[in-house]
């Protein structure tokens, strides 16, 4: 296995690249590889023979590719922090759409537009941050003091604040009706809007939080073995889940706040690379971030292309495929009981 990842993962990443500049070419206005070529010469201030109008350039540099970067980091990030929430609780269907975090961050969101503050400098990141983190805090506190402490009673708090969550939504949206397209907007998943400070914010966090996951990726492999086996090696198995789920909150929260609401990649990523690849965190979280940048530029090219002019929810696309693995991994879980 170790021989056949060593020529694999860079292999993957030339061929994500190359769907990169494939989905590029794809939409309203088809760019032709040749055109491609010239409109990036232009661009770069190259020498190019063929007069490329403005319009192609914009609709490369300022609409479709902003998206297209934007679909691998959100898809990147929402992946690894899955398979990080699937080795801390060591359940396969254990991801931040299922315990509710995701949904914590879009209420934050749908606070921001109803108070106007999504016409300011990071006026969704930070109340969608808040919101999520302080989501992963309830979901915590309350299994913590329920009687039956185990994965099973965090994942039914994390559905029940789900949807508590989702029925402030849509409480908000009925009361704030002239906002309500942007919150439902919001809450279905798009990147339709996404600017290029957004690409590069969601770098800068992504850069930071999987850089704190594979520092700790030693101690979460142990940590996979139990609690127990974990603190008798040594590990602070309190610490490394406290820093795992913050730092994970924190790129959630970017993502949703950028994107909006995008499920199940968190939830099926990380357990087919579980499955292909084996246990090791490392190895886990390279593919699964590789997997899940091809999971979502599939999905949001999909949703750009399926009902042109139109465009649809890319949260929806995620969900067609997410929602019957979930209920698949369910099925198999309790088909081992």
């Amino acid at each position: 296995m170790k021989q056949k990842t060593r020529w694999l993962f860079p292999l993957l990443c030339i061929i994500l690249i190359f769907c990169m500049i494939l989905a590029s070419t794809i939409g309203v206005v088809p760019i032709s590889f040749s055109q491609l070529s010239d409109i990036v010469k232009a661009k770069c201030s190259f020498t190019s023979s063929t007069y490329i109008p403005d319009f192609y350039t914009i609709t490369l540099f300022e609409l479709r590719l902003t998206r297209i970067v934007m679909s691998v980091l959100v898809g990147a990030s929402l992946a690894a922090c899955g398979c990080v929430f699937q080795s801390i609780f060591r359940n396969p269907i254990c991801d931040p759409y299922v315990l509710g975090i995701s949904s914590g961050s879009s209420l934050g969101g749908a606070l921001a537009f109803i108070l106007g503050w999504d016409a300011c400098c990071f006026g969704i990141t930070l109340p969608a941050l808040a919101t999520g983190l302080l989501t992963l805090f309830i979901i915590l506190i309350i299994s913590k003091i329920s009687e039956r402490k185990s994965i099973e009673t965090l994942l039914l708090v994390g559905v029940a604040i789900n949807f508590l969550i989702s029925a402030v939504i849509t409480l908000l949206m009925v009361l704030n009706q002239q906002e309500m397209h942007k919150i439902l907007f919001w809450t279905m998943g798009s990147l339709a809007t996404v600017s290029w400070a957004e690409v590069f914010m969601m770098a800068i966090a992504m850069i930071i939080c999987v850089f704190v996951f594979f520092f700790y990726a030693k101690d979460l492999n142990i940590m996979q073995m139990g609690s127990d086996m974990a603190c008798n090696l040594g590990v602070s198995t309190q610490h490394v889940t406290n820093i795992s789920l913050i730092f994970s909150s924190l790129l959630i929260a970017a993502a949703v706040s950028f994107c909006g609401v995008i499920g199940f990649i968190g939830l099926i990523i990380p357990h087919i690379v579980r499955l292909t690849f084996g246990n090791n965190m490392r190895t886990m979280l390279g593919y699964s971030l590789l997997f899940g940048a091809f999971f979502l530029l599939l999905a949001d090219t999909l949703a750009r292309t399926l009902a042109l002019p139109s465009e649809l929810p890319v949260g929806s696309i995620t969900a067609l495929a997410g929602a019957p693995y979930f209920l698949f991994l369910l099925l198999h879980q309790n088909a081992k009981r």
